[in-house]
């Protein structure tokens, strides 16, 4: 559908705008869109005109629906445009937009399906059946307490606190409703009041931010039980099969945090181990993995790859990382400003074909 708006200079009638949209067209777009003929064939349709006359002069808009392509629709709403008489006054069109109709059908198509499918029990549906009860499922979202906390069914005795939204509308969708989400890493003072007469369960990505997470939440609220998703995954893109399998798991906070303090020591040794035998004749051997790829390597203490990145983005990746750094191994030069980093960064090895001038830098140097 074409919108345009019109003005022009003296009174007007509807039967003059569209002999000026047929008129003034005429013979402008060759014989494949003439509007006389699109018309007849069907290809635009009744030409609608709306228009008043305010002090002598008239304004309205007009509404073109159009069955061609978006190239050929766009072209017939330019040629309006090139109108500038309409009857025996000069006048002005404007398009203000063209709007895809089949789109607002089909939005309309899939809210209509998912309000239709309330109330209808076992069938044998198709995957698009499948995704509307999802939607449906998922549309039950609430807001909860002063803080707006998206939730589903609290109404039970026992609740599932997970990160945010995204959680929240992946548990609804695989029929968990008792849920709420914190809206971010900060421990909302409504959940630490269920947490008062509810049994809480904190459920947390398997990352490192997961457990700082809980942590926090542990500290600050009377959580009985955590349960983790599968190591680097997060709990917004578990499938069913995988959140009742780590909702199973889920272990008591006193268990946890047990774990927790065993796991936290074995990283933290893991980090701080320093690297035993020869260092240079090592990195060599690593660098001929990226010899001549213009990339380098960030290492850590075991020196294992803790990322890959272009030569020229090392300086941002090493400044970025989360993970301490060991050794840096480049295929390239080695800027001023990437030594500065690794003395930043407490790096104990940078090894590089060449190498930027700097005084007193406090990381070995190693020429590759």
């Amino acid at each position: 559908m074409v919108h345009a708006s019109f003005k022009a200079e003296g009174p007007l009638e509807k039967p003059d705008v569209i002999g000026a949209i047929f008129g003034q067209t005429e013979g402008l777009l060759g014989a494949n869109l003439e509007m006389r003929e699109l018309q007849k064939e069907g290809k635009i349709g009744r030409i609608e005109v709306d228009l008043e006359t305010v002090d002598g002069k008239s304004v309205g808009e007009i509404h073109l629906p159009s069955a061609l392509d978006k190239s050929e629709t766009t072209i017939i709403a330019a040629a309006l445009e090139t109108i500038d008489r309409i009857g025996p006054t000069e006048a002005s069109i404007q398009v203000t937009k063209i709007e895809d109709v089949r789109g607002s059908k089909r939005d309309y198509i899939i809210d209509r399906a998912k309000k239709l499918l309330v109330g209808l029990d076992g069938g044998d549906f198709s995957e698009m059946s499948k995704t509307l009860k999802e939607e449906s499922r998922a549309e039950k979202i609430q807001e909860y307490g002063a803080e707006r906390l998206p939730a589903g069914d609290l109404s039970g005795s026992e609740i599932i606190v997970v990160e945010g939204r995204a959680d929240v509308v992946n548990l609804l969708k695989n029929r968990i409703n008792n849920v709420i989400g914190m809206n971010g890493t900060k421990l909302p003072a409504e959940i630490a009041r269920l947490g008062e007469s509810k049994e809480l369960t904190l459920f947390i990505d398997g990352d490192r931010g997961g457990k700082l997470i809980a942590q926090n939440v542990i500290n600050n609220a009377k959580i009985v039980y955590v349960a983790m998703a599968p190591d680097g995954k997060e709990v917004e893109e578990l499938t069913s099969k995988e959140l009742l399998l780590a909702l199973r798991k889920k272990m008591p906070v006193k268990e946890f945090l047990h774990w927790l303090g065993r796991s936290g020591r074995s990283e933290r040794a893991s980090e701080s181990a320093p690297f035993q035998g020869d260092a240079k004749e090592a990195l060599k051997k690593l660098y001929e993995r990226i010899k001549d790829t213009r990339s380098a390597l960030l290492l850590d203490s075991s020196l294992d790859v803790i990322r890959q990145v272009s030569a020229r983005e090392v300086t941002k990746a090493l400044l970025g990382s989360h993970k301490q750094v060991f050794a840096l191994v480049i295929d390239g030069q080695a800027l001023s400003s990437t030594i500065r980093a690794c003395d930043e960064k407490s790096v104990q090895y940078c090894a590089a074909t060449t190498f930027g001038s700097i005084d007193d830098a406090k990381v070995q140097l190693i020429s590759l």
